[in-house]
């Protein structure tokens, strides 16, 4: 089941046409309230999220939807600009697309995030370095055992260090392992991330684990 929460009828209404005709079940939400109310009632599998809606914003949605479900959220506005793309990111959200689009190209991303999340192996695994304890199962990492709030990216970053603890990774190997899409050059938004999961370490810990290797990436340390 795919929630949509747009304010727009017309955009609301042909998102769901399309994914329906596309064999998908989908719920729609016109404002932010309603989103949220729908989202706490029923199991969804993905979220396709406007920014700006009545009620409550997209921002705010996004981090209540954040706060209980580990599920795959794609953003639609119409800011095109890459800070507001990386925020939205780092607070959480998988995809984000940029008003007006192709309807095709946003149910080519409604397919991709859902074949990442249904897809996700079982590992019954724990990864140990040094003072990180890694549960792969429940997607928590911790530090001393204190378990870290972070985002799906910054836990796969983790995931991905923590499983080759002597490889260097370069931005464009941590963004395909992290997001599963095509790298665009985008050294900022690696950078928000190592920088966030770094502070978020460092509250907990007086050891620094991300290394920079200049000119190449990053590795564990």
């Amino acid at each position: 089941m795919i929630l949509i929460v747009e304010d727009d009828n017309d955009i609301n209404n042909l998102i769901y046409q399309t994914l329906t005709k596309s064999g998908y079940e989908c719920k729609q939400a016109f404002s932010g309230t309603e989103g949220i109310m729908l989202f706490d009632m029923q199991d969804f599998e993905l979220v396709i999220l406007d920014l700006m809606l009545p009620g409550m914003s997209g921002e705010d949605v996004l981090n209540k939807m954040k706060q209980n479900k580990n599920i795959p959220v794609i953003i639609m506005s119409a800011k095109d600009d890459i800070d507001s793309k990386i925020d939205l990111l780092s607070a959480g959200a998988e995809d984000y697309i940029t008003k007006p689009f192709d309807i095709k190209e946003l149910v080519a991303r409604v397919k991709v995030q859902l074949r990442r999340f249904s897809n996700e192996p079982v590992s019954n695994e724990q990864i140990q370095y040094r003072e990180l304890s890694y549960d792969k199962d429940a997607m928590v990492l911790r530090v001393n055992g204190k378990a870290l709030e972070l985002t799906k990216q910054e836990l796969k970053i983790m995931e991905l260090f923590l499983m080759n603890p002597d490889k260097v990774f370069s931005k464009q190997s941590i963004y395909d392992y992290a997001w599963d899409d095509y790298y665009m050059g985008e050294d900022k938004t690696i950078n928000v991330h190592i920088s966030n999961i770094r502070k978020k370490i460092k509250a907990v810990s007086t050891n620094e684990y991300i290394e920079t290797v200049w000119g190449i990436g990053f590795r564990l340390n």
